[in-house]
């Protein structure tokens, strides 16, 4: 069983354009979460798959890996699943899909992901959840929560708080989505082809596909965060984080 890092990546954004290139410690924020991926124990390999030249060449730069996908891609999933294709991946090899705008992943993150794989055979798709320690990140609509049952397979994801405590927040643990995935070559291209679903429209939460359509995720709970950066005011945060951990 193979393992690779896909990274989706494109130029354009309603909010920030250009963040895979934007300067975080001198390096560009791409740069950051491929060399964190390439430090996990488990993976084999990571690529960028993008259809932007200028992305290319900033990874090229680098000394990364990068596939070039279509600009008709839909989504990041389907970007993800048309790189794996081109790198003619086996159905039971392992794909982790991981945003470009994680420049702190911590590099065990992608080895916790991808343990489900070796521990059940019958899991397609896993996911990784955080317990919060931030107040506001419970209500804050960006923030994704996710609840999971005995098993550890997910049982919704939301922009909302869930679960939502009647009597008050204290006495449980609240957990936050990390868009970290993987999942098997075979359930991506079965994925790519799933219409989408009416919880996934409402939330804007491309997860909620897979389970609109009676497919589980096994949801891995890790110790380590993995701040993103959405908007340029972000960039000085995920800074001092860095200078704090001695990265720059």
């Amino acid at each position: 069983m193979r393992v690779v890092v896909i990274i989706p990546s494109r130029y354009g954004s309603s909010r920030f354009d250009g963040k895979p290139l934007a300067n975080i410690c001198g390096k560009p924020m791409i740069q950051w979460v491929c060399q964190r991926a390439m430090q996990a124990r488990c993976i084999e390999s990571v690529h960028v798959a993008t259809d932007d030249s200028r992305i290319r060449d900033a990874v090229n730069r680098f000394g990364g890996n990068v596939v070039m996908t279509s600009s008709t891609c839909r989504s990041g999933t389907d970007r993800v699943a048309e790189a794996a294709e081109q790198l003619g991946l086996d159905g039971r090899d392992v794909v982790v899909n991981i945003q470009g705008d994680q420049p702190l992943v911590d590099p065990r993150c992608f080895d916790a992901v991808v343990q489900p794989f070796y521990d059940d055979p019958s899991v397609k798709m896993s996911t990784l959840a955080f317990a919060i320690v931030d107040p506001r990140e419970i209500s804050d609509p960006k923030d994704v929560k996710v609840t999971f049952d005995h098993n550890g397979d997910a049982l919704y994801f939301s922009r909302a708080t869930i679960p939502h405590g009647r009597d008050g927040t204290d006495g449980y643990k609240t957990y936050k989505h990390l868009g970290v995935y993987a999942y098997t070559q075979k359930f991506l291209e079965c994925f790519r082809t799933l219409s989408p679903g009416r919880l996934e429209e409402i939330e804007k939460l491309e997860q909620l596909r897979a389970m609109e359509h009676g497919f589980r995720i096994r949801v891995v709970v890790t110790p380590y965060d993995s701040p993103e950066v959405d908007l340029p005011v972000d960039i000085q945060r995920i800074e001092e984080k860095m200078a704090a951990m001695g990265l720059c």
